[in-house]
């Protein structure tokens, strides 16, 4: 297959395909079928809806911080590409390893939904050739067909046809929206029975809101979707910030008419919805599904049909959704050669087509595995969700702070503050509620982390630019949250033994007769030694994580003052001792670097100005080198006064050089057009006159940093002329 190094990812999605693509990758078949049921049987219709709309305003924060980083580092690969710019390759890539889980687990648990789809509206159709049971659940070889040709199909659609890709997420994201809506306002209309009680009895109101509002960013994973796509939109960057709050507005609306659609409707036989949904597992049909159920009650044959229509469509969009954004995150890791370099290229179709076939490959094996598995590996992504949101909230308020951007600095330290505490509640079994994650789930978080740590090894032994191992804290502090992590399976594996001990012990004196004192006390005896036996294992349990904890404390305040020091020694290097600014050193740094991205043309856009003082001669001569020291600093101030955004490099006696991104750039010929006027206001008086030169980076022909800076420095003699002419002493 031919493949095209230089060509970019052609922009291809408007403003309502960026909508379909984030929407209908954030909604799947979970949000229909599983979703609805887990949150009211944890909250209650009410509980429910202000559980995920609590959640909704938390992904609303975090929407705001993706859309400032897409509008700051419009390039695909997400929140790997933010934090990649902001904190160092090693943040980068630990946000890109639970971000593929996070997309690879969405994808997977939407094609191994397709086997639940057929076995609830089609009966055996594919039930053929049974293979085995994993984990209680039958793997059957007409149902892995299915699976792998709904992969195949998705994998084609995404390599060769990328513009009809997202003309059908439209439509399916239309679809379903269309379809959910329509049942739940009809149902919900023609509901002949009461939806209480709003909330769960056997717990608090609030601990039920809370309960769902810490598992939402589950409900919303693939919203950012777009960001993967930046490279790709069509419209201007500026209006995606609309985009993504329209797309958590969209899916919360979603998950309020799913939940309102199950409790409009339940069977005779229950006295309410509660009973109802508590004995799901004992149903089957179209009982199974609440929303399914209700949509027959209310609307026949019709209802039913619409609604399978609507799952279906959820199904597909999720399937392309989550192909797309992993595809891309491989793009980029690909073109940085964290992945190896044929990630990085495109196919004829202009998509990543080596990324595209591996994921499809690497897929292939999950439907032989059955459903219970990867249930446990999607409650894995609702902590690498989380562990994703904060850094890019993190990422968006560093980024904001250092170029003075108040909001969207507030916004990402909201971000900052709210991810951790989701963290936390996740990761610390009963810490408000009982915990709804099976120690396998904490045994998965585990070994994905601890394979990360051998696939950062193999980075790092690739790493001919030595990019990565700059910021061991990070990995510090991933190996903590995987002993804390590995402490809490542990602990949870424990209860789970002696729960199993009691229940053997109670069935062991069930069958041993008649009812005697001596067995009450025995029986006593027992389960008040199996209470002791639970209690110390969970003092021994927080001893050891309390003294992990400051072991951890006291190792991370050391890295961080080694860190400082050597972050001191690296200023001292890099910093002019005169002026305070980088010096020619860190400019030579920084054009190797950016040099480099040049040649794999990834070069952002931006402009050097080269900036010369007028008259540093005279000075020297007249009134010595001391007053000449001085005039060099009052230039550098006037540099970084007009400059307040951009980086600024001393590279010579009399010179500067200012690297121009951002809002400088923006503004770029206004700032140069008031160094000139100061300058010409400033002859003939002791003040500072500079000359200044501008040029802009050119994609099509400059090929190295010194192309832009010769431009420039040429611009700068052309000022330095005009100013002579005007009075103005040079050299």
């Amino acid at each position: 297959m031919s493949e095209h190094r230089d060509t970019t990812l052609t922009c291809n999605l408007s403003p309502l395909g960026a909508w379909a693509f984030s929407v209908g990758t954030s909604l799947g078949w979970g949000s229909l079928v599983i979703t609805s049921n887990t949150y009211l049987a944890k909250a209650g219709p009410v509980g429910s809806i202000l559980g995920v709309a609590l959640g909704a305003l938390a992904m609303l924060v975090v929407a705001r911080n993706y859309a400032y980083l897409m509008r700051c580092y419009p390039e695909c690969g997400g929140a790997y590409s933010y934090a990649k710019e902001v904190y160092g390759y090693d943040y980068g890539f630990l946000t890109s390893w639970f971000l593929a889980l996070t997309y690879l687990a969405m994808l997977w648990a939407n094609v191994t939904s397709l086997p639940l789809f057929s076995r609830y509206f089609l009966g055996s159709l594919f039930r053929v050739g049974r293979l085995y049971a994993v984990f209680g659940y039958e793997v059957y070889c007409g149902e892995i067909v299915l699976c792998l040709s709904a992969l195949l199909l998705t994998a084609a659609l995404c390599i060769r046809h990328k513009d009809l890709a997202a003309r059908l997420m439209i439509v399916l994201a239309l679809l379903f929206s269309a379809g959910i809506v329509v049942v739940s306002l009809a149902s919900i209309v023609l509901r002949d029975q009461s939806a209480s009680p709003a909330f769960l009895p056997d717990s608090s109101a609030l601990s039920q809101i809370v309960r769902i509002a810490v598992i939402s960013p589950w409900a919303f994973i693939g919203f950012e979707n777009i960001s993967h796509a930046s490279e790709e939109l069509s419209f201007d960057r500026g209006k995606v910030q609309r985009v993504l709050l329209l797309s958590v507005v969209s899916t919360l609306a979603l998950y309020v008419f799913a939940v309102l659609l199950s409790v409009s409707a339940h069977p005779a036989r229950y006295a309410s919805w509660m009973d109802y949904i508590s004995d799901l597992p004992n149903l089957s049909g179209l009982e199974a599904l609440p929303p399914f159920y209700a949509a027959g009650r209310h609307l026949g044959s019709l209802g039913v049909n619409l609604l399978m229509l609507s799952l279906m469509a959820l199904v597909l969009t999720s399937l392309i959704g989550n192909m797309t954004a992993l595809s891309r995150l491989l793009l980029a890791l690909g073109r940085d050669r964290v992945l190896p370099e044929g990630f990085g290229t495109l196919g004829a179709g202009g998509t990543p087509t080596h990324a595209i076939v591996a994921i499809a490959a690497v897929s292939a094996v999950i439907p032989f595995l059955g459903r219970t598995a990867i249930g446990w590996i999607v409650d894995v992504t609702t902590i690498g969700a989380t562990i994703i949101y904060g850094i890019v909230s993190a990422s968006a308020r560093r980024l904001a702070r250092s170029r003075d951007d108040a909001r969207e600095a507030t916004s990402g330290g909201i971000g900052v503050a709210v991810m951790p505490a989701f963290a936390l509640y996740l990761l610390v079994p009963n810490l408000i509620v009982s915990s709804s994650m099976g120690k396998e789930t904490y045994l998965l978080f585990v070994a994905w982390s601890i394979l990360g740590f051998v696939f950062f090894r193999r980075a790092l032994h690739g790493d001919k630019a030595r990019r990565f191992g700059k910021s061991i804290i990070v990995w510090v502090a991933l190996l903590s949250l995987v002993l804390f992590v590995a402490l809490i399976w542990m602990r949870q594996s424990m209860m789970e033994t002696n729960v199993r001990m009691e229940a053997n012990i109670q069935q062991h004196y069930s069958q041993t007769g008649g009812i005697s004192r001596q067995r009450q006390a025995d029986e006593r005896f027992m389960m008040e030694q199996m209470g002791q036996l639970t209690a110390s294992n969970t003092s021994t349990i927080l001893v050891t994580m309390g003294m992990f904890a400051f072991a951890m404390f006291i190792m991370v305040t050391n890295y961080s003052y080694m860190s400082r020091r050597t972050r001191e020694s690296e200023t001292i290097a890099n910093r002019d001792p005169m002026t305070g600014v980088r010096n020619k050193h860190a400019y030579l740094t920084w054009e190797g670097e950016q040099n480099e991205l040049m040649a794999q043309g990834r070069q952002r856009q931006f402009a050097i100005v080269v900036c010369d003082v007028n008259g540093l001669k005279h000075v020297n001569d007249t009134y010595g080198h001391k007053a000449g020291d001085e005039l060099i600093r009052s230039a550098c101030s006037m540099v970084c006064e007009l400059f307040k955004h951009s980086p600024v490099f001393r590279v010579g006696g009399d010179e500067f050089v200012v690297v121009l991104t951002g809002r400088d750039y923006d503004d770029r010929q206004a700032i140069l057009d008031e160094v000139h006027r100061r300058s010409v206001d400033h002859i003939g008086t002791d003040q500072v006159v500079l000359a200044a030169g501008i040029s802009d980076f050119d994609g099509d022909g400059d090929e190295t940093v010194h192309d832009v800076f010769s431009r420039a420095d040429a611009r700068m003699y052309e000022e330095k002329h005009r100013l002579k002419e005007m009075g103005a002493r040079t050299r």
